[in-house]
């Protein structure tokens, strides 16, 4: 179930304390206007957290505390260009700089930072998802909440009295030389990191970057500096570097536009993404975001323009290609989607998503032996990763619309059981075993999936199915009702059978009703149309 609200109503930490005591697993994601921050669980312990944004100063940290020389930075800096993907803690780690252990000290550190940042925010919304993990392949450690409460706490109330001295990090302070004479005994060892740094031309973002020390740390450092008279504001670095800000400013949106997509806030992705196209129009980015967001909302025509955008201005790219592919299909413009994922697939012949997109569109075709021969050489490409949910559905359907329900019916069980969680795999296994004839097991199965997601219209059509078939008329008529509601356009047959099941229990206007439903639906039904004129005789 999903935990969703306002930090006007219920504050982060009471959040994170439900979810700990709920032992709960997932992602809580926080949002306030133009931020975004998330914290991933793990049975109720915090595993990762970090601020869209928010820099990450590893190797500033690693420098200020003596774990790692410039020259070693920027020698892992120089090797992480040429490895496009790599993190700087894992070269650093890779080079011998830094051990295991020490790399995960520090990122402990960034995480315990990032859920303290947090803590600040008391406007906004938040949202929880279970099961979702963080993007990172680390062994993470597992952080007690209770554990940052107290001193998140003691942070927050703090926060407010620095802000009054130092309101934003725009600001650029300086310090005296003959001020400091004689209180050198005096200085924190945060604030003597600082103070080489109060030079007159360093903002306080800098100040922060350069010294290494968390955004707290060095705020409170600096408060105390001004607080005593010893650091005075000179000015502001806002109209510094107009082409650099903007550039900034562009990266800013685009990264809270993908941290908005990914966690569903679907609206705010738009309006970032809008924004990014915007101050950069001839980009591709903005278009493909805004079209994969059409394409989540089922508005495909849009969808397939943003997607032409996106490759007009980036380049025929596979992924661009298989995207703009997939919207034709959904459209039914079969044989443009048909020309485009085989460009996809000819320019990119090694990538698995691109040939089960393509052996889908085939379906679609009904052309099932293509099908297969697409969707086999995905697997392939798969080799020993686990092949998603859409995979299983595809080919089993494919080896099923080619006659053979055997190899249907081990592909929709292997997918069930690799998937577990997949409601729409585990309907299509009840409905491969039922017609093998293994009616106990498919009943069976479509218990469970509805017992785990009742959104669902055809489990509930199919466990009808089960039901009338064995005269269980009454429980029958439940599930197909469920099922109506759910999707009022399921299909003609489910609205034939209720119409059948309304007049064996001698209702005729129901009846009636459900058997004009079935030829509004399929005109060329002329089993509806006879109990019609059936009804007419009678009446």
């Amino acid at each position: 179930m999903a935990i969703k609200g306002s930090l006007k109503e219920a504050s982060l930490p009471d959040v994170i304390q439900l979810l700990f005591l709920g032992r709960r697993t997932g992602c809580l994601s926080v949002a306030d206007r133009q931020r975004h921050g998330s914290i991933y669980f793990e049975e109720g312990w915090i595993v990762y957290a970090s601020i869209v944004n928010r820099r990450d100063r590893l190797g500033d940290m690693l420098i200020a505390t003596g774990a790692l020389t410039r020259a070693q930075l920027d020698q892992a800096l120089a090797l992480q260009q040429g490895s496009p993907g790599r993190r700087i803690g894992d070269l650093l780690v890779q080079l011998g700089m830094l051990s295991q252990e020490g790399l995960r000290r520090f990122v402990r550190l960034q995480i315990e930072e990032a859920v303290y940042a947090l803590f600040g925010w008391n406007t906004g919304t938040f949202n929880f998802e279970a099961a979702v993990k963080p993007e990172v392949l680390d062994q993470l450690d597992r952080i007690n909440p209770e554990s940052l409460l107290l001193e998140g706490a003691r942070r927050v109330d703090e926060w407010s009295l620095i802000e009054k001295k130092v309101p934003s990090f725009d600001l650029i302070f300086a310090v005296l030389p003959e001020q400091l004479e004689g209180h050198q005994s005096e200085y924190t060892e945060s604030q003597r990191r600082i103070l080489p740094l109060l030079d007159g031309k360093r903002d306080v973002r800098q100040v922060i970057d350069e010294s290494g020390l968390s955004e707290f740390d060095a705020a409170q450092a600096l408060y105390g500096l001004v607080t005593a008279g010893l650091a005075h504001r000179v000015g502001t670095s806002s109209a510094a570097a107009p082409s650099r800000m903007l550039e900034a400013q562009i990266e800013e949106h685009k990264n809270l536009g993908v941290a908005f997509f990914r966690t569903d806030m679907l609206d705010e992705a738009v309006r970032e993404f809008r924004r990014v196209a915007e101050l950069r129009p001839a980009e591709g980015t903005a278009p493909l975001y805004l079209g994969l967001i059409a394409a989540r909302q089922g508005q495909w025509a849009e969808a397939a323009d943003l997607f032409r955008q996106s490759i007009d201005r980036s380049g025929p790219r596979p992924s661009l290609l298989h995207n703009l592919g997939v919207a034709l299909e959904r459209l039914g413009r079969l044989e443009q989607a048909e020309t485009i994922l085989a460009e996809a697939a000819s320019r990119s012949p090694d990538d698995a998503r691109i040939h089960t997109g393509w052996g889908i569109l085939a379906l679609t075709r009904e052309e099932p032996e293509l099908a297969r021969q697409r969707l086999a050489r995905a697997r392939e490409l798969m080799r020993d990763a686990v092949p998603p949910a859409i995979w299983y559905w595809a080919t089993a359907r494919a080896a099923a619309l080619s006659g053979d329900l055997d190899s249907a019916t081990l592909c929709a069980r292997e997918g069930a059981e690799r998937h577990p969680s997949d409601a729409i795999l585990r309907n299509n296994l009840a409905v491969f075993l039922e017609a093998a004839g293994e009616l106990d097991a498919a009943e069976r199965i479509l218990r469970e999936a509805l017992g785990d997601d009742a959104s669902l219209p055809q489990p509930f059509k199919n466990l009808g199915d089960l039901c009338y078939r064995s005269g269980r008329y009454e429980e029958a008529t439940v599930h197909y009702e469920r099922a109506a509601s759910l999707d009022p356009a399921l299909g003609d047959d489910l609205f034939f059978k209720l119409g059948n099941l309304a007049y064996r229990q001698r209702e005729s206007a129901r009846a009636r009703e459900c058997w004009e439903r079935t030829l509004a639906l399929n005109p060329g039904h002329q089993l509806a149309r006879a109990n019609l004129d059936t009804l007419e005789v009678v009446a």
